[in-house]
């Protein structure tokens, strides 16, 4: 026999042991894969053979057998009966033979009784208190589940905390993330979560940003870094969620959509993407010359905020705002050079156009709004609302109930309804009636309320 290798006592063979069992004693052990060091400080940690420990049980053929137990014990139930490993390989099965101290019984799983093991640590004075506390010493303290699944929700309620200083425009948005699991998916633990919450709701005490300037910038200035609002960064996508929540931006999907939700906030891909519309505006050489041609301008943010000269407020004091396009070329089309001045928002307001209606509103102008009668179109008029004062051009309830019986065949309202705070029974009206009414349909009566004010 090799001298290294000596045969265990009889109490660690166990009980119907025919023969000795040959098993590695100290000197070897593998370097490379030793057996597990029992830990310090456990549960009766002191009245454990350590050593001894590491070798009957601690063997990575057993590891398995011990997870098991451990888990029965983070379950709250007693280390009795059987555990059972399907398909064990030939280091698993020699590891149950050295530990019971014969061939456990063939076939495809590998059964090992708990209560077996438990005396053979008790026997062999090993592990006196039996098979818990030598799991405890082998791998530490064992949490009951429910104590830790309590411990991880204070965890999660503790990374939420920071979401409890936003403003009551965003309550809401607070709660849905919450519910909807957005930050778990996003952070995965609690750890990740509270810096992430953290700094999601001071980007969005920040915002809107006035004048705009561009994400990296932002992101520099007032976050960790300049890419951590980069596209696809776990900050961008709750901070995206939660700007929309701030804006009333529609929901949407691709590359253009967020890239204009982002900058309905003022935060930029760069300073050229970013236009509006205009017809007729003056104040600048380039602005006065199309207006004498009586043609559309498209003024880009990059000239809305580097030029010393800017768009002047009309002799009238008045700036008609529209929705879509087809508005404001008809009205070029029409009227030319004698056109009162004309903003088209093509949607969304984008970062331009807030730009520059908050510059002719600072000087005076008096902003009068027309959309769409539908969902989409009132929450775009919402979202203007909130960053300047406008009043509605023949957008009221009663305009909408007097288009509805002029227009034949109108479509259905799809999305959900919306609030019109500059005239609540409009929202009630488009609940009441079903339909959409868009720019295009009363072309007619806008051009006619335009040319009243011609020159």
């Amino acid at each position: 026999m090799n001298p290294s290798v000596t045969a265990p006592s009889p109490t660690e063979r166990g009980p119907g042991s025919r023969k000795p069992v040959e098993r590695a004693g100290p000197t070897d052990v593998v370097a490379a894969n030793p057996p597990p060091t029992p830990r310090e400080g456990g549960q009766d940690a002191g009245r454990i053979d350590a050593e001894r420990l590491g070798r009957l049980l601690g063997d990575p053929g057993l590891a398995w057998l011990v997870e098991r137990a451990r888990h029965r014990m983070a379950r709250g139930r007693p280390l009795t009966g059987t555990v059972a490993l399907s398909h064990p390989d030939e280091t698993q099965r020699s590891a149950a033979e050295s530990l019971l101290g014969r061939p456990p019984q063939a076939g495809r799983s590998l059964t090992v009784r708990l209560n077996s093991v438990d005396a053979i640590l008790r026997r062999s004075g090993v592990s006196p208190d039996g098979l818990a506390p030598a799991v405890v010493a082998l791998t530490g303290p064992v949490t009951p589940h429910a104590e830790a699944r309590r411990g991880e929700e204070r965890a999660w309620e503790e990374a939420y905390a920071p979401l409890g200083t936003l403003d009551d425009e965003l309550a809401d948005w607070a709660g849905r993330i919450r519910r909807d699991g957005l930050v778990r998916r996003l952070a995965r633990t609690p750890e990740a979560a509270g810096p992430l919450v953290e700094a999601a709701v001071k980007a969005l005490r920040s915002l809107p940003v006035v004048p705009p300037m561009s994400r990296a910038t932002f992101a520099a200035r007032y976050l960790s870094g300049a890419h951590c609002l980069d596209e696809g960064a776990p900050l961008a996508t709750l901070v995206l969620s939660g700007l929309r929540a701030l804006t009333g931006f529609p929901d949407g999907a691709g590359a253009v959509w967020r890239r204009e939700a982002w900058a309905s906030v003022g935060l930029l891909k760069d300073d050229v993407s970013s236009t509006v519309l205009s017809l007729n505006l003056r104040g600048t050489p380039a602005l006065d010359w199309m207006a004498d041609a009586g043609e559309p301008a498209i003024l880009t943010l990059r000239a809305l905020t580097r030029l010393t000269s800017v768009p002047a407020v009309p002799t009238t004091g008045v700036v008609h705002l529209c929705e879509n396009p087809a508005v404001l070329s008809s009205a070029a089309d029409t009227f030319g050079p004698a056109c009162p001045p004309l903003v088209c928002l093509q949607g969304q307001p984008s970062a331009a156009a807030l730009t520059l209606l908050r510059g002719l509103s600072a000087q005076g102008a008096d902003l009068l709004y027309h959309g769409d009668f539908d969902w989409g179109g009132v929450r775009i008029a919402t979202a203007l609302r909130r960053s300047v004062p406008w009043r509605p051009w023949r957008y009221t309830a009663a305009h909408y109930r007097a288009a509805v019986v002029t227009v034949a065949e109108a479509p259905g309202l799809t999305g959900s309804p919306a609030a019109t705070p500059w005239d609540p029974a409009l929202a009630a009206a488009l609940a009441e009636h079903g339909v959409r009414v868009e720019e295009e349909a009363v072309l007619d009566d806008l051009l006619a309320d335009l040319q009243t004010r011609t020159r």
